[in-house]
């Protein structure tokens, strides 16, 4: 392991900084990010995203059972797959599922529960980077194929955040890798204030259970439609927790703060995004838990989409063995 001057190991912990003073704090156990500090426009520093007060709570059991995943790395499946199994070929591989017969992000025991092994923490003129590696064994949570999993963390001087995950297997098996940090760029309040861009016209139709029919829904005078810059709370807003689809070529996303003068573009090589705006958390020990309000955060979960091994219209999420799998997301970040 090559560990550089400005990366720092606190406890278990990995701090990037850059030279405009954003840091990047990323925890091995589940690969989870637990710190995005980024200059606001009184140039101070600003968290950007929900965390637990220390870092011994992302241990605790009580807070795994709940499955909230803050800042997380989720697989080997992010999101749903019905039916609580999937077939390839001729074989049907049975996940762990809950009442309604539904699997969820991995699994009971998914990669945001698993101890990630660090590999590399390096510096360059231009960027900082963490290099974390997970081995997943045949039939882990149901899945086929021993699959070797990276998780990359980088950190510009451009006040660019690279995620990169890639996986190979010896087996044809399924991924579908995000991250899942819930996002407020104000560092207390709600995101009802923030501003909001997707450049996706169409979104998801899905059943009781969150399960998608199969069918795609134009967001066309809906509340789903955020293809101009709106603010999130306008409109009698009740929560999201929807896959929206990027128009091709264009996969991105803007969220801005007024307030904190905070702009955050997400940009990704990924056809979907699932976006996910809970009600409270005010039942964790957040860092600065008491200035939040309702809807503290909103998550965006860059992947493919949810239950594609039983939907075969869906961009196909199998991974042939020698294949590499590659999901690519960059957080830029600038003042408004």
């Amino acid at each position: 392991m090559n560990i550089q001057k400005t990366a720092t190991i606190i406890q278990s912990s990995i701090k990037l900084t850059n030279k405009n003073g954003m840091e990047l704090v990323v925890n091995p156990f589940g690969a989870t990010i637990i710190s995005l500090k980024v200059p606001n426009k009184n140039n101070q520093l600003t968290e950007t995203i929900l965390s637990l007060h220390s870092e011994d709570e992302y241990y605790d059991e009580t807070y795994l059972k709940e499955r909230i995943y803050l800042g997380s790395t989720v697989g080997r499946y992010a999101g749903r797959i019905s039916n609580k199994s999937f077939r390839i070929d001729d074989e049907v591989y049975e996940l762990h599922h809950d009442n309604y017969n539904v699997h969820l992000h991995g699994g009971k025991n998914g990669f945001d529960r698993k101890m990630w092994a660090v590999k590399e923490v390096l510096e360059n003129d231009d960027h900082s980077e963490l290099r974390l590696s997970y081995e997943s064994k045949h039939l882990e949570e149901g899945y086929p194929g021993n699959l070797t999993v990276t998780a990359t963390f980088s950190l510009t001087n451009k006040n660019t955040v690279h995620i990169i995950y890639t996986a190979v297997s010896d087996r044809k098996t399924h991924v579908n890798l995000t991250n899942h940090n819930y996002y407020n760029l104000n560092e207390k309040g709600s995101i009802l204030e923030h501003k909001l861009r997707l450049n996706c016209d169409q979104y998801l139709e899905v059943d009781k259970n969150l399960i998608p029919s199969g069918n795609l829904l134009k967001v066309n005078s809906t509340e789903y439609d955020y293809r101009k810059l709106k603010t999130i709370g306008e409109n009698n807003f009740e929560g999201l927790d929807d896959t929206f689809i990027f128009n091709q070529n264009e996969n991105k996303i803007i969220l801005s703060s007024d307030a904190s003068g905070i702009k955050m573009e997400v940009s990704t090589n990924q056809p979907a995004v699932v976006i996910y705006t809970p009600l409270n958390f005010g039942h964790l020990n957040l860092k600065n838990g008491s200035s939040f309000s309702d809807y503290p955060g909103i998550c965006f979960e860059t992947q493919k989409y949810p239950d594609t091994p039983n939907n075969i219209n869906f961009p196909s999420t199998l991974l042939e063995p020698g294949k590499e799998y590659k999901n690519e997301t960059v957080l830029t970040f600038s003042l408004l």
